[in-house]
């Protein structure tokens, strides 16, 4: 199975647009030793042809330049991707979909009822979508934990988990959390047995996943902020870390804590917001990540598991 880290920042990038953070200001005048982010997303094989693409950034145009392998120009119009997996509804995961709408064919995508509900009602995206290349929904359901083959994508077994959070801010069920809001994913090579677990939005570690970190020989997972208060100490926002379904790595009982002590070989922090230390290359911070043998994900980041 191989990985390929498409976007690694957060919703916004980074640099983000308008932020004139210490971290923002430092990349754009190249004063900081750090590396600008698109928003996140990754692409799964198993087969090093046909490619799994999970959540469609809103850079998703600029990823696809970036990695060729994404069209192996067999025919006019082609693609290696094969289907879509949305984690979520967030716009960062979803917007790219409209960039995708020149497709020849209904686009394969992968997600729970509560994703579909939220991009057929509150953003429509798929509803626009008909009247370009369409969809074809695959439902994932939360009734089990059985795995599934994603459509053209052979040799990989998902898995999906649901996960503690809230819809996004334009759902009708915002304050109304269902199963199915956000997940996260066990993709298995069917061959070696070699497992990746993926969850760029984890607020807290729920008895149902405990299994799929432990299990996992790589672990892809939530590295938004540093601290749970890093936002507000920086006059950003008042919101903390933990409302907005991201646990902190730092804190006690934060996502290194989580990580110590588990088996995976590879254990990797993404989605990383533009205000997280992590992103210098040499904070002490990313020190502290070093030591605990936790690797911070950047565009292009590529694996073999």
């Amino acid at each position: 199975m191989r990985v390929r880290v498409l976007g690694s920042a957060a919703g916004g990038g980074f640099p983000q647009w308008n932020c004139n953070c210490p971290n923002c200001d430092g990349v754009r005048k190249g004063t900081i030793n750090a590396k600008r982010r698109t928003q996140s997303s990754i692409a799964v094989t198993g087969d090093n042809v046909n490619w799994l693409l999970f959540n469609a950034s809103p850079d998703i145009l600029t990823q696809f330049q970036g990695f060729p392998e994404l069209q192996p120009a067999r025919s006019i119009r082609d693609t290696a991707v094969k289907s879509v997996l949305l984690m979520d509804a967030q716009i960062d995961h979803t917007t790219g979909l409209f960039m995708l709408r020149e497709g020849k064919t209904p686009l394969n995508i992968y997600c729970t009822d509560m994703v579909y509900e939220d991009l057929t009602t509150g953003n429509p995206i798929f509803n626009i979508l008909g009247h370009y290349c369409g969809i074809n929904w695959k439902r994932i359901s939360m009734d089990s934990l059985d795995s599934f083959e994603a459509e053209g994508v052979p040799n990989l077994k998902i898995t999906a988990v649901p996960l503690s959070s809230k819809a996004p801010p334009y759902s009708p069920h915002r304050n109304n959390p269902h199963i199915g809001d956000n997940i996260g994913i066990q993709v298995e090579d069917a061959t070696s047995g070699k497992k990746l677990f993926y969850a760029p939005g984890l607020a807290e570690i729920e008895d149902q996943i405990k299994p799929f970190m432990e299990q996992a020989d790589c672990l892809m997972v939530d590295g938004t902020c540093w601290t749970n208060d890093e936002m507000a100490k920086l006059g950003i926002a008042q919101k903390m870390s933990l409302d907005m379904g991201h646990l902190p790595q730092s804190d006690p009982g934060g996502m290194i804590e989580v990580l110590r002590p588990l088996k995976a070989s590879k254990k990797i922090l993404i989605h990383i917001n533009n205000t997280n230390p992590i992103l210098r290359e040499d904070s002490p911070e990313r020190a502290v990540l070093a030591s605990e043998k936790i690797d911070v994900a950047y565009d292009g980041m590529d694996l073999t598991i």
